[in-house]
């Protein structure tokens, strides 16, 4: 029997590239080219009988300056029932260069880990890749470059599906992607037509037989690269990266033939902010609330610790402006 599940797809193949017009210029070969050439593999390391071996369980960007960008669990060692941030890596870039990497820092919240080679060992021909300064759309062209199975580095070719997806496996939304992942492309970027990061290749939906313990899926899920490139930017000034905190639990309830959020529990900044159980959430500071993920967006991307934002309820029929100091969750910049 089948069954769906969703998986980080951290472990170590060939993908299908399908045609498409935008693949078939000369320039756009050329973006193609950089991106593989800014693309690594991270190296697991196996004991054998007769010594060690080597294998891809996952994929990195080369940024410049030595720093590969990766995902957390795709580095994560496990064992004793346990897991624990790795602090040195090696990489193999597709000229076959091996190279070693020490751990920068990960951000838990979003599933990021930053690695930097020194100068003098980063291998020839690495390409480093910027982050683009746009947000991901519905329906843009994007590829994937990575180590599906440990082989590669393999391109993948699709579209951005809904930018706006929630998993458990981590806290941000999520960008859904209609391109071939397997196991081994975690920690790839998922790029744009002009070569730019749009997004961490973070998880696909997969089938699983109880025989086979390697799939693919052409469903996938990136973090979005604008956020990404924040935790990028505090690790490299060796700070924690904090995200706001609001307290908020929240539940749906219908009147009036419409869905609306309400509050289930308020702890914390909101609390304070004098929020109380069945009072309906309307806009926070001017965007409507139609959702409970849509709240958990714009605290995410739009508001910073120790900032005041203003939310718009209805309790008792009569509508009120509350005014929150937001808290902050430490995402373990540094460990």
């Amino acid at each position: 029997m089948l069954k769906t599940i969703i998986t980080c797809v951290a472990w170590s193949g060939s993908l299908l590239i399908p045609s498409l017009p935008w693949a078939n210029t000369a320039d756009f070969a050329e973006v193609v080219e950089q991106a593989k050439l800014g693309t690594v593999g991270i190296l697991a390391q196996s004991a054998q009988p007769d010594g060690k071996a080597f294998s891809v369980r996952g994929s990195g960007i080369y940024l410049g300056d030595g720093y590969i960008l990766t995902a957390r669990h795709a580095t994560k060692r496990q064992g004793a029932g346990t897991t624990a941030d790795t602090p040195h890596v090696s990489v193999i870039a597709s000229t076959l260069e091996e190279a070693p990497a020490a751990l920068v820092g990960v951000n838990h919240f979003l599933d990021v880990a930053l690695y930097r080679i020194s100068q003098e060992k980063v291998p020839h021909g690495l390409a480093a890749r910027t982050f683009s300064q746009t947000e991901a759309l519905p329906g843009e062209r994007v590829f994937t470059v990575g180590y599906p199975l440990g082989w590669g580095p393999a391109i993948s070719y699709g579209h951005v599906g809904n930018p706006n997806t929630f998993l458990q496996t981590v806290q941000s939304r999520l960008l859904q992607v209609d391109l071939s992942a397997c196991s081994g492309n975690s920690g790839g970027g998922l790029f744009n037509a002009q070569g730019e990061i749009v997004g961490l290749v973070h998880a696909i939906i997969q089938t699983e037989t109880v025989r086979e313990e390697r799939r693919c899926s052409r469903f996938a899920f990136a973090v979005p690269g604008p956020l990404v490139n924040k935790i990028v930017t505090a690790l490299k000034q060796g700070q924690a990266f904090h995200f706001s905190k609001l307290g908020l639990q929240l539940s749906s309830v219908k009147f009036e033939n419409r869905w609306h959020m309400t509050v289930a529990q308020a702890t914390g900044p909101a609390r304070r902010a004098g929020f109380k159980k069945g009072d309906v959430l309307l806009s926070i500071d001017g965007q409507p609330v139609n959702s409970a993920s849509q709240l958990k967006t714009y605290v995410i991307e739009h508001t910073r610790p120790l900032q005041t934002v203003s939310i718009r309820i209805l309790r008792q029929h009569k509508k009120k402006v509350l005014r929150v100091i937001m808290g902050k969750v430490l995402s373990h910049a540094l460990e």
